[in-house]
């Protein structure tokens, strides 16, 4: 059997790719986005076992028989997520935006599917890691872990003038580009709480967030009884993606052991008022629909904009709120749907940029 190996952009990584590619002569290789001297470069190095352009995902997603990794950033995971689960695969989910913009639609590919879909976000992982022997009527609260970002403490004043080189700074982990400002914005915590939703069948107000600036609770459950169940542990994403890997077993790992000792952790509540997106992440979730899908092309038109210098940093939570405003809510039953719901958003938010810019 091959064994698939996928880059989301040759540019991006394609030195790495083709060194992974040549140690292991068995594999796939798949390249989204490559230059003209890539392409050349990659059909003449391995022929007939590499494919281009943004289906090279879907296929090697269906793959027989493989763990499929969704690591893609952006609604434009959706398609790997929905040919993973098609085939019959189990899929260690780390797009988020694949449940987010259509979890419905996800859902019910899942129910259909003999595969499985496991969490790779640290957090999510977390949660269903604390959940593994225990009954869904035990849960009372799942309590998200937020680190803060970088602006940890400022008040709404206070972030006017942020730039994009800070909001990149982010203090424990070192992520994409548009993750790491959803962090900075908390529309990332809004986007892991709409997830956790789909994931776990729990209700919006059951799920909580909490600012925990070290990074080393993950998340937690409180059941019905008042006890809690934590998971901790350095901020290592190779720590739940080998375990989406190998559930249910466990395998030994190359990192040091985890000591408590000397170690402070603090506890805080997000502060809405400088932070609103996170609000309107529960707003988008309640509503459900197209919302969920609407808040995050939104954000991914914000974000864009905002690292071009062309949008300030509290003009995205704005952008988020006035497309919410603009857009009906619909039902989502296909992708189909949730693109159009997507194109629709997109074209209000840039509409509203024009306007703001």
């Amino acid at each position: 059997m091959s064994i698939p190996v996928a880059a989301i952009a040759a540019r991006q990584g394609s030195d790495r790719l083709a060194e992974i590619a040549r140690a292991h002569p068995g594999c796939l290789v798949g390249v989204t986005a490559p230059t003209r001297d890539e392409q050349q470069r990659f059909s003449d190095q391995f022929g007939s076992r590499v494919r281009f352009g943004p289906e090279a995902l879907v296929e090697l997603a269906a793959e027989d028989g493989c763990v499929v990794i969704n690591g893609v950033v952006g609604f434009a995971g959706l398609p790997a997520t929905m040919s993973a689960l098609a085939a019959g695969n189990r899929l260690a989910l780390a797009n988020k935006e694949s449940l987010v913009a259509a979890g419905p639609v996800v859902l019910e590919a899942l129910s259909r599917s003999t595969g499985e879909l496991i969490p790779v976000d640290s957090e999510h992982s977390a949660l269903f890691q604390c959940l593994v022997g225990e009954p869904h009527r035990a849960v009372r609260t799942m309590i998200l872990t937020a680190s803060g970002g970088p602006f940890l403490g400022r008040r709404k004043e206070e972030l006017e003038d942020v730039s994009p080189e800070q909001a990149l700074a982010h203090p424990t982990w070192s992520m994409g580009r548009r993750i790491t400002i959803d962090s900075a914005t908390l529309v990332n915590k809004g986007l892991e709480v709409i997830e956790a939703h789909y994931l776990f069948g729990i209700p919006f107000d059951d799920i909580e967030v909490v600012i925990h600036p070290q990074s080393v609770v993950h998340s937690l459950v409180e059941f019905v009884d008042g006890s809690l169940k934590a998971h901790l542990g350095e901020p290592d994403m190779r720590v739940p993606i080998q375990y989406a890997i190998t559930y249910p077993g466990r395998s030994q790992g190359g990192r040091e052991p985890f000591s408590l000792a000397g170690r402070d952790l603090t506890f805080l509540a997000p502060d809405h008022d400088a932070f609103p997106a996170l609000g309107l992440a529960y707003e988008a979730g309640r509503r459900g629909g197209s919302a969920p899908a609407v808040f995050n092309a939104a954000d991914e038109v914000a974000v864009h904009a905002f690292l071009e210098g062309r949008l300030g940093f509290q003009g995205i939570p704005l952008v988020l709120e006035q497309t919410l405003a603009a857009t009906g809510w619909d039902k989502v039953s296909t992708v189909g749907d949730v693109l159009a719901a997507d194109r629709e958003a997109r074209a209000i938010a840039l509409g509203l940029l024009g306007g703001a810019c």
